[in-house]
């Protein structure tokens, strides 16, 4: 029996534990190398029902995002969600352009060596076409603004990859790898919004692309 998205079991980590310093707390984004997260989540999270964790704030729920560059072109992949007519459990997102590909960890991933890393290629095969590719830890985001950023946690990595990349999802209205400026102007005008978190992650890739691209 497939559960409802609300009924399953999603990890999460104590919200003292994740920001253990005051000096760990922060909004918008932050690198990987200015405060190790991702090994506090793997620590020191535990599963409980979505439901749950979509109404307690002093747990954070991790979530993959995952920004697909090709390092040449310094292009990414972005993509626009459909309108309507799919069960999203969040309806903020709907028709919405994004740049982050990925979403909660499952119970099923509690069994992998490394239940982060597993949740992330789960999520990039359900979403897109994608077959060379490395995986790199790039940073977090934190928005606590309104009730839905106060119980989610970004965990952000960079895709890099030369693959033509292209939509793999049903809820998928459209998508291809386009340059910074491209996905600046289509989500600049009328109708076409970039989701809160891809506007947090785009802007810390424009600023740091060329240093980003070397370091590939």
């Amino acid at each position: 029996m497939i559960l409802p998205k609300l009924e399953k079991d999603v990890l999460v980590i104590n919200r003292k534990i994740l920001f253990a310093d005051e000096k760990d707390v922060f909004q918008g984004f932050k690198m990987h190398y200015d405060a190790d997260f991702q090994s506090r989540i793997k620590s020191s999270s535990e599963y409980i029902k979505r439901k749950f964790a979509e109404k307690d704030e002093s747990f954070k729920q991790p979530v993959n995002y995952a920004l697909i560059l090709n390092p040449k072109t310094k292009k990414v992949y972005a993509y626009q969600r459909t309108k309507s007519g799919l069960n999203y459990t969040e309806k903020r997102l709907q028709h919405k352009w994004s740049v982050g590909i990925g979403g909660h960890f499952d119970r099923d991933e509690e069994k992998e060596s490394d239940p982060v890393y597993a949740g992330l290629i789960r999520e990039l095969h359900e979403e897109v076409k994608i077959k060379d590719y490395t995986v790199k830890i790039l940073g977090y985001i934190n928005e606590d603004r309104d009730s839905v950023g106060m119980v989610h946690f970004g965990v952000v990595y960079l895709i890099l990859t030369e693959d033509i990349v292209c939509p793999n999802a049903e809820d998928c209205l459209s998508g291809s790898m386009k340059s910074i400026e491209e996905i600046k102007q289509i989500t600049n005008a009328e109708n076409a919004a970039l989701e809160s978190w891809s506007v947090i992650a785009l802007d810390f890739l424009e600023k740091n692309i060329s240093e980003i691209t070397q370091n590939c």
